[in-house]
This record gives C-alpha cells, structure tokens and sequence, in this order.
C-alpha cells in the first residue's frame, strides 16, 4: 500500500473517533445522575446498613442477575433512566465499599429502602431518613475532588441530574400505621410538616452545590397491594382505597408550588415537578396499553401483602412479571418503572 493511502486512512480513522467521541459527548444532556430518596430509587445502600429492609435475597432480582438490593424484579427506574440517558446501565450505591472511582464521576445512588422525610419514619428500621443521606452527599463530593479535582468535581456537581423521591413510607409506615402520629396531627398538618422537610432537604443540597433537581411526587398510595390488604378488603373487590389517594393527591397539589417558589429564592436553581399518581393510575385503570393483566396484587407470594423478608426464598412468583405493576405488595415490576422512567425522560427538556 503505497504511503499517502497509509496515511490517509489513518487520518480518517482518527477523525472518524473523534467526531464518535465528540458525538456521545453531546449526547448526555447531564454529566451525572444523582439520586435521593426510598426504595423506589435504593440499588443497594441497605445491603451495608444494619436493618431487615433489604432486598438481597431471591426471589428479588429474579429478571436480573440475582437480588442486588433492588426492591423489584429487575432494574429500577434509577437504572433505567441512566441508560436512557446513556450515563450507564445501572446506578451503584454509594455505600458499596467496592464502589470504583470510575463510577463516581457519572453518578451514585444515596437512597436507602424505607426511608422516609419524618424521623419517626425510620425510627426501629436503621434506614437512612432523607435529611441523612445529604451527609454521605458531602462524603460523595469530597472522594470526587479527589479523584478528579476541585474544578471538575464542582461542574459536575452543577450540571448533575438530581432526582428525589420519598413520602411514601411517612404515609404508610407512619402517619397510616401510628395512632400516635394521627392524634398529633390532621392530615393537613402532616403534609405540611413533610413539606417543610422537603423545603429543607433541598436547600441542604442546594448549598452543597446541585442545581438541577427533580422531586417527585406521591402516587396512588391506594393503589398499593399492602394498602388495599389493610382495609380487609377480599379478593373479588380489591379496588383502590380513594381517600388514601386523595391524601396524595393533595400532598401534590402543594408540592408542585413549593418548588416554583424554590427555584424563584435559589438563584440559579431549577427545580421540576414529578407526577407520579398520573401515569401510575393510567397503569391501573388502562393495563391493556401497557400490557398489564393483574393490577391489585404483586407477584410474589399471594401478592396482598408479602414484602420485604414476606417475599423470600419460599414464596412463589408469577410466571410472567411484565404482566403485574406490582412485583410484591409495595414495590413496582422492571416493567412499571421502565413506562415511569420514560416519562422522566420526557419531563427532562425542562432542565
């Protein structure tokens, strides 16, 4: 081959690289994804806490290569986000002591399985509450200067997606399940309580440097398997518990306005709001678009109220889990999240 074609192609092998490089570059609308908040989001920070929310063990994971962590089948809307986003096929947990630096600068998951915004919330389950997870933020960002700078470390704590989501297991495993806690407070009361926790969270990682953050709201609590269950409801007339629904809904009817003023007082701010109750109840009343058949019931065991260590080793599952939008009692199937994710994704050319 004479030199000049030698050359020539080498030339267009490089630039060939470069304009691929510059092109998966301009692709990522965020540098990292960062995420805060319950089991809806945790890959596994609760493996390394001393609790009984965890979710290592089979049948979880059952879609997946085996239980991780993850309170679902398979991936989380976490994991699939990021790769719709093409940062990584999944989202490790901060608290993995084999956590390699190479995973630190596209983003870590802080979230921990039945955490909640009220200390009460996780007062027996050794979970980390939400205010919490900021300080293993802090830690976050100090491994990250050191690893690839100062400058570098503060753009991409900037420019990272941060997504939060919790306020569940204060409704359920509290302000539902706590005379206590009813008798202290009206519904109302609670709701504000839990928003000036949201308020405060958010400034705390606002100082810390992010800036773009999604928070979602609550979904059909109702909805939920282990809700319905409660209510003694039998089997031929398990149907959404409406006033339970109707507390979520207006727990997000003051969350949406909240983080409008937010963004209007953290200069340089951008906050958006996640509705989760929509598209969660479309899954419900209209499976067939999605491809659901079974929509009050999970997959493991009878599905009314396994999860957690009710969803072992011994319980059966369902043969196909793309046809449930509950893998236990609480938790969404891979297939739930994923329509979640997809919608998150939409919702992101606000940032």
């Amino acid at each position: 081959m004479a030199p000049k074609a030698l050359i020539f192609i080498l030339l267009t092998l490089v630039f060939t690289t470069i304009i691929h490089t510059c092109s998966a570059q301009t692709d990522k609308k965020f540098p990292a994804i960062l995420f805060f908040g319950d089991s809806t989001l945790d890959t596994g920070n609760n493996n390394f806490l001393q609790t009984i929310f965890k979710a290592n063990y089979k049948p979880y994971g059952k879609d997946f290569p085996g239980p991780t962590g993850r309170f679902s089948n398979g991936k989380l809307s976490s994991d699939i986000l990021a790769s719709l986003l093409k940062l990584k096929e999944t989202v490790p947990p901060f608290l993995d002591p084999n956590l390699s630096n190479d995973e630190l600068s596209t983003g870590v998951n802080f979230a921990s399985a039945g955490s909640g915004y009220g200390e009460l919330t996780t007062s027996v389950s050794g979970v980390i509450l939400v205010k919490n997870q900021t300080q293993y933020f802090e830690d976050y960002i100090k491994r990250l200067k050191g690893v690839v700078g100062e400058e570098k470390a503060k753009n991409i704590i900037e420019g990272a997606l941060v997504i939060v989501s919790a306020g569940s297991n204060d409704l359920i495993f509290n302000y539902y399940s706590l005379p206590t806690s009813r008798h202290q407070l009206n519904i109302t009361q609670y709701h504000d309580f839990l928003l000036q926790r949201v308020q405060d969270f958010l400034k705390a990682i606002y100082d810390l440097g992010s800036r773009k953050m999604v928070v979602a709201g609550l979904p059909p609590i109702g909805c939920l398997p282990i809700q319905i269950s409660a209510r003694f409801k039998s089997p031929s007339n398990r149907t959404c518990l409406t006033d339970q629904n109707s507390d979520s809904q207006a727990y997000n009817s003051k969350l949406e306005p909240l983080l409008g003023q937010l963004e209007a007082s953290f200069p340089g701010s951008k906050f958006v709001y996640l509705n989760l109750f929509d598209p969660v109840m479309d899954m419900i009343n209209n499976p067939q678009k999605y491809g659901f058949v079974e929509t009050n019931k999970g997959c493991c065991g009878s599905g009314f109220f396994e999860a957690g260590p009710l969803c072992n080793a011994l319980s059966a599952t369902c043969n196909d889990t793309s046809q449930y939008v509950f893998w236990d009692s609480i938790h969404p199937t891979e297939s739930a999240y994923a329509h979640v994710a997809q919608n998150l994704k939409e919702l992101l050319a606000k940032l």
